[in-house]
């Protein structure tokens, strides 16, 4: 389980979750978790991180005090840390997908989708949605890369 430390610095949180992961970091982008994963309720934000091993989608729980007050108040548990991981030789294919129509940009305004289909245990295809920055399109080489080495 990876703990947030109070660091500035990303450089020093990219090599110390390599560090515990044991796997190289290929490229990151923030996203939100739509849907495709069993068990996951939507929305949930995290990074999307595709590594030597494959993809992974990382939630670090946060609780506003607000939200604290209220869990001790009438009960609940803490937010949970959530991670999704699909190993290399489970994915299919990766695709980011942006809107192409200007007028569609202009009024009505989506963040590009990360589309990952995969196999799971049952060796059944299914299809992971997470909406994206831009900068999201790091993730396509890198985990298509990964994918054609064996």
């Amino acid at each position: 389980m990876m703990t947030r430390q109070n660091t500035k610095d990303p450089q020093v949180f990219w090599r110390d979750y390599e560090a515990q992961l044991g796997e190289q970091v290929l490229a990151y982008a923030l996203g939100r978790y739509i849907r495709g994963w069993e068990g996951f309720k939507a929305p949930l934000w995290g990074l999307l991180i595709a590594t030597s091993r494959g993809f992974r989608f990382h939630h670090f729980p946060h609780e506003s005090w607000i939200e604290a007050i209220s869990r001790t108040t009438w009960g609940g548990n803490a937010p949970q840390e959530r991670l999704i991981f699909i190993p290399q030789e489970r994915l299919i294919a990766v695709d980011l997908r942006e809107e192409t129509s200007w007028w569609k940009k202009l009024f009505t305004p989506q963040p590009p989708l990360l589309v990952i289909r995969y196999r799971d245990d049952a060796d059944q295809e299914q299809e992971l949605l997470a909406e994206t920055e831009k900068k999201a399109a790091a993730l396509l080489p890198a985990l298509e890369q990964n994918r054609r080495e064996p």
